[in-house]
Formats: C-alpha cells, structure tokens, sequence
C-alpha cells in the first residue's frame, strides 16, 4: 500500500510534472514538495486538498491515504498501537 507521498509522486511522475509545477501551485518551496513525496515531512490538510483538485483525484482517497500516514507515524514505535487504532476505530463507530 502506498504511502500519500508516494501517491503523489506517482500522480505527479505520470503526469510528466516537474516539482517545480506542483510545488509553484501549492505555493512552496521544491525541497518541501520532495519531503512530503519522500515521507520526511507531512502536508498541510488544504495542501492535500488542493493537491486533489491539481490532479484531479479523488480528495477523499487522498485525505485517507494521508491520515492513516499520519497516524502511524504517531504510533508506529509504540507497542499497543494495532491495539489503540482498534479502540479508536471502535469509539469513531460509536459516536
């Protein structure tokens, strides 16, 4: 399963896009745009918005693709996370 970043490189490199394009339309700077492709750093919620309009893409997938990253990286070292993520899960069901 592909990370948000990796989706975005592969939505970007499919389009034949240069950084430049996509980083000039979410107005930062290329360094950024790679990060975020290579998993160093994480957009910003309206920059994955905004992503999904410039690609015209399902938003929706993309938000998910880029919340789950964003949870396991919050609980990726930690040894009840399979645990707690199922708990959340439960408690979302319930609400």
């Amino acid at each position: 399963m592909d990370t948000f970043g990796e989706k975005i490189r592969k939505l970007r490199e499919g389009l034949d896009l240069p950084l430049r394009k996509v980083s000039a339309f979410l107005d930062i700077d290329q360094a950024i745009l790679s990060k975020i492709e290579r998993g160093q750093r994480t957009a910003q919620r309206e920059q994955v918005v905004k992503l999904a309009l410039y690609f015209n893409t399902s938003k929706n997938d993309l938000i998910t693709s880029w919340l789950a990253d964003k949870l396991l990286k919050e609980i990726e070292n930690e040894e009840m996370g399979i645990e707690a993520i199922n708990q959340a899960g439960n408690k979302l069901k319930n609400k």
